[in-house]
């Protein structure tokens, strides 16, 4: 993906290769990835194959994946060599809250974005496929806001644009009263929590002051 006269494009590198995880894959597995034993043995072990793919020659601006949080327990930044982060899911949260999910698949049938070949984009969970529809909605994000902006929210948990889950799933937190909002902020879970935090400090409940969150040319 690169950036020409102010507008990102998507060009027609893309690749993917098998890798070798070192033990059986579990029929779990094969039933949502579809690969087969016989596919990945000799391919290579992951910490031989990630530096180059996560490090190419030419440099990236930033890694971008739909929950860059999973890719990043394995993409450590040992093997990309600190590349910062783009998570196209917590990107989002932010630019088109009144979609009803947020799912790298069901963000490619709501937004419809355009250029995406259908085929191309299957089958879904394969590494190959789900790249290539998160390209297109990051091109699309690159083309609402700046890429400091995106690493900026990728830094910070998702902020959710409705509650989640429990007694008011699906509410908009304005409705929420400030009781219900301080027993979420106070949960486990991270996203919940930094989303009732947001709008304590919208009403001016607590101070408006940064967070202190954990964090997460190209990009691939």
């Amino acid at each position: 993906m690169r950036e020409a006269s102010g507008v990102w494009r998507l060009d027609e590198t893309r690749g993917a290769r098998f890798v070798d995880p070192g033990r059986p894959i579990s029929p779990d597995t094969m039933a949502i990835h579809h690969i087969q034993d016989a596919w990945v043995q000799g391919a290579g072990y992951w910490r031989a194959v990630a530096p180059p793919i996560l490090r190419p020659d030419d440099g990236v601006i930033a890694l971008a994946a739909h929950r860059a949080a999973f890719e990043q327990r394995y993409c450590t930044a040992a093997l990309s060599g600190g590349a910062d982060w783009i998570c196209t899911w917590k990107c989002a949260l932010r630019l088109w809250p009144d979609l009803p999910r947020f799912s790298n698949q069901m963000l490619r049938y709501l937004r419809r974005p355009e250029g995406l070949v259908h085929e191309l984009g299957l089958p879904a969970h394969r590494a190959l496929p789900d790249a290539y529809v998160t390209a297109h909605h990051l091109r699309d994000m690159l083309n609402q806001t700046t890429v400091e902006q995106l690493l900026a929210w990728s830094r910070e948990p998702g902020l959710l644009p409705r509650v989640p889950a429990g007694a008011e799933r699906g509410k908009a937190w304005s409705t929420l009263d400030v009781e219900a909002l301080e027993m979420m902020r106070s949960g486990r879970d991270a996203d919940i929590a930094f989303t009732a935090m947001t709008e304590l400090r919208r009403r001016g409940v607590l101070a408006d002051e940064t967070a202190t969150t954990p964090g997460q040319g190209q990009l691939l």
